[in-house]
């Protein structure tokens, strides 16, 4: 048939979807080739999250064994190594219950909607040079736009479970991805400014000096309102140790429970991918032409560990101090950071709005500084109106009295 894409197509600069779209077309009809091609890059797509989601548990589980002085799972595979893939087993033949008053429709759709913000966020994330699913010129508003689903979704299970405790997980979970939205999404801001875009390719093309170190504070809110968001600890209240139950999910099992579990531990592999894009240059490195993808891969597992690392270091916080994390120190932050970062490029701009690198680097030290202070006073103010009350004292009731 020899179909070849033509370079109006959307799909065009994706130069995976090429290759397979320009291999099969020499056998399949035009128009079955692009169906195909497209299979073929959802299929790539929904397994690589998967098969990085299993690999990522095990992992994290020898890290937080080490950093525990333990072992961690040693006993199925070299090192343990096929210990995901016991898991999967063992939930796969697991029976799959459901309530007897649950939503069955709503309580089905649950896992699928846990795990689709996770894989569409990947399909835009280019991981090398013309690699991603779809280059959108509003990538950043496409990732916001797509994670808000998992606020949904907690919701959905909390209600759909028909189980109190599920419901009250669920009413913390939304509250807190709420409250830590709203610094994220100003963070990214600052991000944008600076490029002056919001494709990620643009982004990663505008990083002649990692947007790490000209946007620090940004970077740090970002991280840490992200972690909030993927239910990390030390932000995990839904899943407290002091609680009976495992918060939002607690009615699921077997392969339900599965999925919503590859989703959070694929979560953190596409946040780190996001980081990576917006802070960290992307695919850019040394022989990036050629070896994009492997720096990519390596900036991912460098961020994926200092989440592993922050999850076995940190104790769990108190709901009042989650939520005043959030708006008296996260939300001020960025603000701070959006309003520095509007003047810097504002005063530092060519007659085009273009930054060179010496700009970003004069923005690198003025940031820095900003961080340095924003981070001291902020955090002195956030500790004492966090900290927790003194003893009460005063008359003691007698149990007559108390009742």
């Amino acid at each position: 048939m020899n179909c070849v894409l033509g370079p109006d197509n959307i799909l065009y600069d994706t130069l995976l979807f090429r290759v397979i779209y320009d291999g099969v077309g020499n056998v399949l009809p035009c128009w079955l080739s692009y169906v195909v091609a497209g299979i073929a890059m959802m299929m790539i797509l929904v397994n690589g999250v998967l098969l990085g989601a299993g690999l990522f548990s095990w992992v994290e589980r020898r890290l937080i064994g080490r950093f525990h002085n333990r072992i961690g799972p040693n006993r199925w595979g070299p090192f343990g190594s096929l210990q995901p893939l016991a898991d999967l087993v063992k939930l796969l033949v697991k029976e799959d219950l459901t309530p007897r008053g649950a939503d069955r429709i709503v309580f089905t759709i649950v896992p699928v909607a846990m795990l689709a913000p996770v894989v569409l966020v990947m399909a835009v994330v280019p991981f090398a040079k013309d690699t991603a699913l779809a280059n959108l010129n509003v990538g950043v508003l496409y990732i916001l736009a797509v994670t808000s689903i998992t606020s949904i979704a907690i919701f959905m299970a909390g209600w759909a479970s028909d189980n109190r405790y599920a419901m009250f997980g669920a009413s913390r979970g939304v509250a807190v991805l709420i409250s830590y939205e709203v610094p994220v999404v100003m963070s990214l801001l600052g991000v944008v400014l600076v490029a002056g875009s919001m494709s990620l390719n643009d982004i990663i093309s505008a990083q002649t000096i990692p947007f790490l170190l000209v946007q620090p504070l940004a970077f740090f809110v970002f991280f840490a309102g992200t972690s909030a968001e993927l239910n990390r600890t030390p932000f995990d209240l839904a899943e407290a140790e002091s609680e009976i139950i495992a918060g939002y999910h607690i009615e699921y099992s077997g392969v339900k429970f599965a999925l919503i579990q590859a989703a959070e531990f694929g979560a953190v592999l596409t946040s780190s991918a996001v980081m990576v894009t917006l802070f960290l240059s992307g695919w850019s490195g040394p022989a990036s032409n050629y070896l994009g993808w492997a720096w990519f891969l390596m900036k991912i597992g460098v961020l994926a560990f200092i989440f592993s690392w922050i999850r076995a270091t940190f104790p769990r916080l108190r709901i009042d101090q989650l939520l005043a994390f959030a708006w008296k120190f996260l939300l001020p932050l960025s603000i701070i950071n959006l309003f520095a970062t509007a003047l810097e490029v504002y005063f530092l701009r060519d007659g085009a709005g273009n930054l060179d690198t010496s700009d970003l680097w004069i923005m690198a030290g003025i940031n820095f500084g900003v961080a340095f202070a924003c981070l001291l006073v902020f955090g002195t103010l956030i500790k004492e109106k966090v900290r927790p009350a003194g003893p009460v004292t005063g008359a003691t009731l007698t149990p007559g009295e108390a009742d």
